[in-house]
């Protein structure tokens, strides 16, 4: 006959693991259902669009100037899809190394927003105002070449504003107001002169 202290400590050991079975079950669905909510069907369904070849306007700090580039991206039939990969088309130039206008590292644009036909607001990361090297001319030659191969690329905007991280900002890095809307006809004729 097996002794009674060793009863109880098998039949303690028995309720031990079945506790931790069914612990291990419940995390297990928990992760599941976890998983399943990162990414519930499967990959997003692609945007209507094509890759396209076209123009943007870089900066040149070493000769402050402005360029025009052609590049291949894809660009989405929607409006607002379109502004956005124009201008993170500028950025990606921006990111190369050796860059020809260095910018802050995760400079991106978060999303655009179509205000009216001909009314804009682009809302940047943090990483691209707060990453910025201060100074008027850097500052503005940034958003020229911005809104310029904006205009190039999605006729019909008149007017553009920025955010940053979703939130209004008074300057980029110190100096180019980024309170006021921006009228692309004006920022056109200041981007000939650096061309």
């Amino acid at each position: 006959m097996i002794p009674r202290h060793f009863q109880i400590a098998i039949m303690f050991l028995l309720v031990a693991i079945l506790i931790s079975g069914v612990l291990i079950i419940q995390l297990r669905k928990g992760e599941e259902t976890l998983t399943q909510q990162e990414s519930p069907s499967g990959p997003a369904a692609p945007l209507p669009g094509k890759l396209e070849k076209i123009q943007v306007l870089v900066a040149y700090d070493d000769d402050q100037a402005l360029r025009w580039r052609e590049t291949e991206v894809f660009m989405p039939v929607d409006r607002g899809l379109r502004a956005r990969e124009a201008m993170r088309a500028v950025l990606a130039q921006y990111m190369q190394t050796p860059s020809p206008h260095p910018l802050g590292k995760g400079s991106d644009i978060r999303d655009v927003y179509l205000l009216s036909d001909d009314t804009l607001v682009v809302d940047t990361t943090a990483s691209f105002a707060n990453g910025h090297p201060s100074g008027i001319l850097p500052e503005e030659l940034t958003l020229a070449s911005l809104i310029e191969t904006l205009s190039a690329n999605v006729p019909g905007v008149n007017k553009v504003k920025f955010l940053v991280d979703g939130q209004e900002r008074e300057t980029l890095a110190g100096h180019a107001d980024l309170m006021s809307f921006y009228e692309t006809a004006v920022v056109h004729e200041i981007a000939k002169e650096f061309q």
